[in-house]
């Protein structure tokens, strides 16, 4: 069956003892894959751009947050720049970048992703230190150790989808190219489930493991918040991450898994591999979508950050493309220092909110 554990799209068949046909995969990922590809590399690049724009000239990085998020909307954007390519490898049904460009996309589609989600695991821990051990976490969240700990992190990630840069390639296949993970023959199966068990296991387990240690800790915090409102609104946003995240990655994660581990389930026939491919293709587009949805979840719920997007719009945007609005003849002071004093929850103890 297609192998998405290296890239979004590849249409080679390893497991099936006679050829099996691909045209339904193939014309189905030429019809579906280009719209939603670009409707995800629109709004995920709106959102994660206008994410980094205000963290630099806005909050100017002052926090520990700041730069995990920074980092997640740089693994956003670094999966994102893939999608065109895949778009057009899924029309065109043939990969016409070369070796190199096979190899570089994959690459940073996976780093992209390893990183999005070790970021995610970052703020996620950051939370629960700023809540649950504030006094701690006034030594520790540092925007040195934020800055260490993403070097770290960045590392981590290339390391995570070095297998998948060192196995993918392009290679002619019939009249067309493929950009296709390639095993030895010999090793086949070992670093086919290697490859899905560590998609599984990074990508899945692992940081629904922590939101769900570390969130639970938060919520036993904010239940002895005096503000009902204010932990009411942070109980649903917990919630909406861990349950959101699985949501969108659950799915992918379990077709991989049938498409690996076929054998004991009888879904090892042509027909089945159609469907799982398919199947890939619809829940991995599902999942990169969390690249959309990771700005709206991490910066633009809290009260402050929208403050922070509202006196961008105004400044920069609103301001140059209508100077003498007399809206903007007001004083520009007054309205910068309610939105940037120190005063509006620095002290993240609300979850965002």
């Amino acid at each position: 069956m297609e192998d998405s554990t290296m890239s979004p799209v590849t249409d080679f068949d390893y497991d099936s003892a006679e050829p099996c046909q691909k045209d339904t995969v193939k014309e189905m990922a030429a019809q579906l894959l280009p719209p939603l590809y670009a409707l995800v590399v629109i709004f995920g690049s709106v959102g994660n751009i206008l994410v980094i724009l205000i963290l630099i000239t806005c909050k100017r990085l002052k926090s520990m947050t700041d730069i995990y998020l920074l980092n997640l909307a740089i693994s956003d954007l670094l999966l994102l720049l893939t999608l065109p390519f895949w778009a057009h490898y899924a029309a065109a049904h043939s990969w016409v970048f070369g070796d190199v460009m096979c190899k570089a996309l994959t690459g940073f589609y996976q780093i992209g992703y390893f990183g999005g989600i070790f970021f995610i695991i970052l703020l996620t821990i950051d939370r629960y230190l700023a809540i649950v051990h504030a006094v701690f976490a006034l030594k520790a969240r540092t925007v040195t150790f934020g800055v260490m700990t993403s070097g770290v992190t960045w590392v981590v990630a290339v390391f995570a989808a070095f297998p998948g840069i060192i196995f993918i390639r392009s290679q002619k296949k019939a009249l067309l190219y493929t950009c296709s993970p390639y095993f030895p023959i010999h090793q086949y199966y070992f670093w086919k489930n290697f490859q899905t068990l560590k998609m599984v296991l990074l990508g899945l387990v692992l940081p629904l493991l922590v939101m769900v240690i570390c969130y639970s800790c938060i919520l036993r915090t904010l239940l002895r918040c005096r503000n009902e409102r204010r932990r009411h609104k942070a109980v649903r946003l917990i919630f909406a991450i861990i349950i959101g995240y699985f949501l969108f990655w659950a799915p992918h994660n379990i077709v991989l898994l049938l498409g690996t581990f076929s054998n004991p389930v009888v879904l090892n026939n042509c027909s089945s591999s159609n469907k799982l491919d398919q199947a890939s293709q619809v829940t991995e587009t599902l999942g990169m979508t969390h690249c959309c949805v990771n700005p709206i979840i991490y910066a633009f719920v809290g009260e402050k950050f929208r403050g922070y997007l509202k006196a961008f719009f105004r400044k920069q945007v609103a301001r140059r493309l209508c100077k003498r609005c007399p809206i903007f003849q007001k004083d520009a002071q007054e309205h910068s220092s309610s939105v940037y004093t120190r005063s509006t929850a620095e002290h993240e103890v609300s979850v965002g909110l």
